[in-house]
């Protein structure tokens, strides 16, 4: 792990990792831990919240099964095979010893509301389907980062989603089917060409019989 680092210094390389089925832990079970668990689920996280109190919303999901909750303090052990550390206890002590436990474990670690602790930060985040946008404004102005969401959000239409689902189908499929990358490429150009109101009216049936019959 990098030493603490000043954030008005620090500019962050964005990253898009799989969460998926690996575990996560969360630190705290206020509010803040509440919203770092929800998007942590929605990439399909495993996550344990440890906290000696937790909102109801958590103790809801753990009944539901998508959590598992710990009602009590922190321990070092409790980072053994986490992939991410959220650190929210509300508590600066708490968070400087998890920070370090991390550290020397090599986990990443996010410490709310302290970027100078942190390994990575959370960006604002859009997530539409196969659509994930992310905002950051590298620590220092996180009210710029919502804003700026909420603007995309509105341009990032129902359009958007379907044809990134239906378009993503489509080169997964000649993927598998075509070797020849060359030919890949060329047919991915000519969808690029193509216009989303285009290629949403016609479906993956008919993208495939039009770009499949130009081989032929």
């Amino acid at each position: 792990m990098n030493p603490s680092r000043s954030s008005a210094k620090s500019t962050y390389y964005p990253l898009f990792l799989d969460i998926a089925q690996k575990s996560c832990v969360v630190l705290g079970g206020g509010k803040v831990a509440e919203r770092k668990t929800r998007m942590l689920l929605k990439f399909g996280a495993k996550v344990r919240v440890i906290s000696p109190e937790v909102t109801n919303a958590l103790q809801v999901l753990a009944q539901k099964g998508k959590i598992h909750i710990a009602i009590r303090r922190y321990r070092a052990t409790d980072l053994r095979s986490a992939s991410l550390v959220f650190a929210a206890t509300g508590d600066e002590g708490a968070n400087n010893r998890i920070r370090e436990d991390a550290r020397r474990a090599n986990i990443p670690v996010n410490v709310v509301d302290n970027p100078d602790l942190c390994d990575f930060i959370v960006p604002s985040i859009i997530k539409k389907g196969p659509v994930v946008i992310a905002i950051s404004t590298s620590g220092v102005l996180p009210l710029l980062s919502k804003r700026l969401r909420q603007e995309l959000e509105a341009i990032v239409k129902r359009d958007y989603v379907k044809y990134a689902d239906t378009v993503g189908r489509f080169r997964r499929f000649i993927i598998k089917h075509i070797e020849d990358k060359k030919t890949r490429r060329e047919m991915m150009k000519k969808i690029g060409g193509m216009s989303v109101e285009e290629l949403n009216r016609m479906g993956l049936k008919e993208i495939k019989r039009m770009l499949l019959r130009t081989r032929t």
